[in-house]
């Protein structure tokens, strides 16, 4: 059994708490028109961020909480810092354009502070999934997403990783939702 160090936990958790405190600060104080504008046809709004972030959360990390303990080991030779660099410096990186899965497309099923509530409990499990689980190191599961970041030279996340995987995601919709904002049309 692989176990967290401290000094993993708390990178986690102060990871966790800064994309909080950023979602809290580019959500607060909105207006409907604010929250539902869209700079351009196919261009998704700061709700529909907010929304597909909860979608993914939810149908994504959720079911991958579930897999892990029956998941395998994982190989010798891993390296861990590696995947994480990339998770931290690519994951929010708007640099490159990625098109959702249709299944995690927002789709107005939640107004956007319903959907604002749900991604803040969400991030509360979130913090216990990793304060909980000493031996998230001890199982992988393929990763998509870490397969494109990494041109296929990579193919699985461990728990710890996932969990990171979910905050740096998020951070990439705050960086959609500052594109939002900056729109010219954006109103005021």
């Amino acid at each position: 059994m692989t176990t967290l160090e401290s000094t993993e936990i708390e990178q986690a958790l102060q990871y966790f708490e800064e994309t909080r405190n950023r979602i809290i600060a580019v959500t607060s104080g909105l207006s409907d028109p604010q929250w539902n504008f869209k700079p351009a046809p196919g261009r998704w709004s700061i709700a529909d961020n907010l929304e597909h972030m909860v979608i993914v959360q939810e149908r994504v990390f959720g079911p991958i909480r579930e897999r892990l303990a029956a998941a395998p080991a994982p190989e010798a030779g891993r390296d861990n810092q590696l995947i994480e660099k990339l998770i931290f410096e690519k994951f929010p990186d708007r640099s490159t354009l990625a098109n959702a899965p249709e299944w995690t497309m927002p789709t107005g099923q939640w107004p956007p502070r319903v959907a604002l509530d749900r991604w803040l409990r969400n991030y509360e499990r979130l913090v216990e999934f990793v304060e909980s689980n000493p031996e998230l190191r001890d199982h992988v599961l393929e990763s998509p997403p870490l397969k494109l970041i990494s041109n296929g030279a990579l193919h699985t996340m461990d728990g710890y990783q996932w969990a990171i995987t979910v905050s740096a995601h998020d951070r990439r919709h705050v960086a959609q939702i500052l594109e939002v904002q900056a729109d010219p049309g954006y109103p005021a």
